[in-house]
This record gives C-alpha cells, sequence and structure tokens, in this order.
C-alpha cells in the first residue's frame, strides 16, 4: 500500500489525480490509522483545555476521503458552557485565502484572466506604483521611489507583491495603512471593498515586485479582482461557484441568523498564560464579533467563517486534483501548478516554498515534521492550521479560537506530529 501512496503523490505533481474521493466517515483501522493512537489527539487536546491554554478545539483528519477522526475537545464558549462540536462554527481568517486563490484560478482557466497580467488591468488604480524610500513614525509621513515594474497577478498570489498588512503588519504599514482607512480584513462596519483597495492601490509598496515574501493583503486585492472580471461580488461568487458545489454549507463571510449560535467565542490570554475572554474591540479595530453583523466587506485574505468538516471538502478537492462529488472546479494541471514553487530562491521557514496560495514543504521541511515533501498547508490568525500530503493522502484540520496564544505553535506541531504516528501505513 505504500506503493500507492508514493504512486499517489507523483501523479498529483504530475497533473493527473489516481482517484477522486469525497469524504465519509470511516473506521480508522481499515482506513489505515491506528484508534488507540488517534485517542492521544484527545487526551493532548483535553491537557490543554484542563491546563486553561485553550477553551477548545475542533480537529479533523481524512486519509484517501476517509475521516478517521473528527471531534470537538473542550468548550466553544466556556461562560454558558456550550461544549465544542465537531460542527462548531470557527473565524477561519487566512484560511479565506486558499479560496480566493482558486477562485482566482477558476478565472484564469476560463482565460479571463493571466497570471502574469499586471494588475492595473483590473484596478487601474495599481497603475504606476511606487516603493516606500524614507517613513516618519511620528506623523506616519513618508517618501516614496517609482516601482521598477508593475505588480502582476503572479506577484499576488505569492505574497511578493510588495504590499504588506494592516493592522498586524509592520510598524510602517500598520501606520500608513490606519491613516489611509485600510482594514485588515476583520471588518464589521459597512464599507465596501472595491472602496478600500482602490485607496490601497495608491500607497507605496514595501519592496520591489518580486524582490521578496512579504505577507500581506495580497489576496483581499485578489477578492476584488474577482469581482470586477466575474462581474459579481465575491460573496456570490465563492457561494455560486465554490460553496454550492461543494456542499460547503457553512461557510460565509458574515453568518445567517439560524447558524449564528454555532460560532465559537473568541478567547485571548492573560499574563500568566491563562486562557481568558478577549476583548470585544482589540489589535486597532478588530470587533470579534465581525461575522455576525452583517457587513458588506467581503475580505479574499480573512473574512470567512467555516467548519471542520467544510473546509475539508475545499482540501479534498484539492487532493482530488480539483473535482469533488462529480464537480470539477479546477484541472488536475492547474493544482499543480498551484502547489509547486512558485518564489524561486525565495525561502519560508525551514527552505519551504510558496506556491499559488499555499505554502509547500520542502525536502527540508519534510524533515523536521513527518509531513511529506510536497504537502501544501497554511493557517488562520485565531489559531488555526490545514494541510494537504498528497504523499500519503492525508488531510487534517485543526481549529482553534484564542489570539494571541504563546502554546499555539507547540499545539499545532504535536497534532501534525500525533497524526503521522496514529498513520499505520495501510
Amino acid at each position: 500500500m505504500k506503493l500507492n501512496y508514493i504512486l499517489c503523490g507523483l501523479l498529483l505533481a504530475a497533473g493527473t489525480p489516481i482517484f477522486s474521493q469525497e469524504l465519509h466517515t470511516a473506521d480508522p483501522g481499515e482506513a489505515g490509522f491506528s484508534e488507540e493512537r488517534l485517542s492521544r489527539i484527545d487526551k493532548m487536546l483535553d491537557g490543554y483545555v484542563s491546563d486553561r491554554k485553550i477553551a477548545g478545539a475542533v480537529a479533523l483528519i481524512a486519509h484517501d476521503g476517509n475521516i478517521v477522526y473528527h471531534k470537538g475537545i473542550g468548550y466553544a464558549d466556556i461562560a454558558e458552557k456550550r461544549k465544542m462540536e465537531p460542527n462548531t462554527i470557527f473565524r477561519i481568517a487566512s484560511q479565506t485565502k486558499a479560496i480566493t486563490s482558486v477562485a482566482v484560478m477558476m478565472l484564469y482557466e476560463e482565460g479571463k484572466l493571466l497570471l502574469d497580467d499586471p494588475v492595473s488591468r483590473y484596478i487601474p488604480e495599481f497603475k504606476n506604483p511606487k516603493v516606500l524610500d524614507t517613513f516618519n513614525p511620528a506623523d506616519s509621513t513618508y517618501s516614496a521611489v517609482p516601482a521598477k515594474r508593475e505588480v502582476t497577478i503572479r506577484d499576488l498570489l505569492t505574497h511578493t507583491s510588495g504590499i504588506g498588512y494592516a493592522v498586524i503588519g509592520s510598524k510602517e504599514t500598520n501606520a500608513i495603512y490606519a491613516k489611509a482607512g485600510i482594514p485588515a480584513g476583520f471588518v464589521a462596519t459597512p464599507v465596501k471593498l472595491g472602496d478600500k483597495i482602490k485607496a490601497l492601490g495608491k500607497l507605496p509598496l514595501m519592496h520591489e515586485p518580486g524582490e521578496k515574501f512579504t505577507y500581506g493583503l495580497n489576496i483581499d486585492v485578489l477578492g476584488y479582482v474577482v469581482e470586477v472580471v466575474s462581474g459579481v461580488s465575491l460573496d456570490r461568487f465563492f457561494h455560486k461557484r465554490i460553496f454550492e458545489p461543494l456542499q460547503m454549507d457553512d461557510t460565509y463571510f458574515y453568518l445567517p441568523k439560524g447558524k449564528q449560535d454555532r460560532l465559537a467565542e473568541v478567547y485571548s490570554e492573560n499574563e500568566g498564560g491563562e486562557t481568558v475572554p478577549a476583548p470585544q474591540v482589540s489589535h486597532g479595530g478588530i470587533d470579534k464579533d465581525y461575522p455576525l453583523l452583517g457587513s458588506t466587506y467581503f475580505s479574499g485574505g480573512a473574512g470567512l467563517s467555516s467548519t471542520a468538516s467544510d473546509y475539508a471538502a475545499f482540501l479534498q478537492m484539492l487532493l482530488n486534483g480539483g473535482e469533488y462529488n462529480g464537480k470539477h472546479l479546477l484541472s488536475p494541471d492547474t493544482v499543480r501548478l498551484m502547489t509547486v514553487n512558485q518564489i524561486g530562491e525565495i525561502n519560508l521557514n525551514h527552505g519551504n516554498k510558496f506556491g499559488l496560495g499555499f505554502e509547500v514543504v520542502g525536502k527540508r521541511g519534510s524533515a523536521v515534521l513527518p509531513w511529506h515533501e510536497g504537502s501544501f498547508s497554511w493557517g488562520g490568525y485565531f489559531g488555526s492550521h490545514y494541510w494537504v500530503d498528497p504523499a500519503s493522502g492525508i488531510v487534517a484540520i485543526i481549529l482553534t479560537q484564542e489570539v494571541p496564544n504563546k502554546e499555539w505553535g507547540d499545539i499545532s506541531a504535536k497534532f501534525k506530529n500525533m497524526v503521522y504516528a496514529a498513520h499505520t501505513g495501510k
């Protein structure tokens, strides 16, 4: 069976899926996992809950389309004693980016845009970009010089455009973007995506396009590109073109009334590292209830809320080479393009690379943790992480709602280690 996993990974890398699978619950032992070893994940997460390091978590593991683990541990709301359930809804924040990236690539497949098109072709405000030269922290004034070239769609997908983040970025972007009223993506007020992205286009880049990896509002810009090219809102595009085909019935920018009571509460940590309720508004104006407030800002970089099972269906579609439930969202060749190195000699942690929307594990990265070379992943601001491992057929997600959380790095790494420790290789 080990040969089959290797063959599957090679075929996906070549743009050819070996089979297409829908997610369904299965007996772990029959699906290549040790039930006893999976139970260790319960104990690990229970320990963090008991020690007041997290309120709770939901984790899901699928192997070759078989869901072998899907549990809620701890509490979605401590004060209300509402337990974490498998169908609890989470603010998935930057896990939104992968969905927007898929939307862009769907338009790419339809011949409506090219990866190396200048962004200004779709948003004229990005014409003649400038690069930050000097910055005065006393009053947030700055000088800028003309960029050597324009920002492209590919630059945005790979976070190499020079666009930074608002609120959670560098001191320069935090100040410059705040002065211009640019949000980080968690928006509870009735502003429009297009208005803010047009304003962003007039601000300086932090470096020359293509020069280095700078995590930023790139995918928010692409969300507006999707709106311009498709002629519909990003919200409508997602629902009609992605969520409905994948039966992602619990994924929204702003939750309908009937689903709001399933949203997990947000927590923070005190000076002793213990879990405490998060303030209503934090980090420069982020209202934790933004998914409930019915805003109009559809952030392609951070705005969605979802469940583990919904997001797993999206990831399984990618593992299948772009197909799920008889619906073809992308071709296998396009999925391959999205999940190979697109940033050349630029490195992320452990020498990993970045594709078109995902971190891609390299040889060094596969020696740090048990995932295989070619796995692709990302996570979210409130404490969430996912990955897809084509070589082993594994899709895994862990979701929490706590920021900041000093324990999060250890929790996500332990979860990954324990997933592979439970994999029997069948």
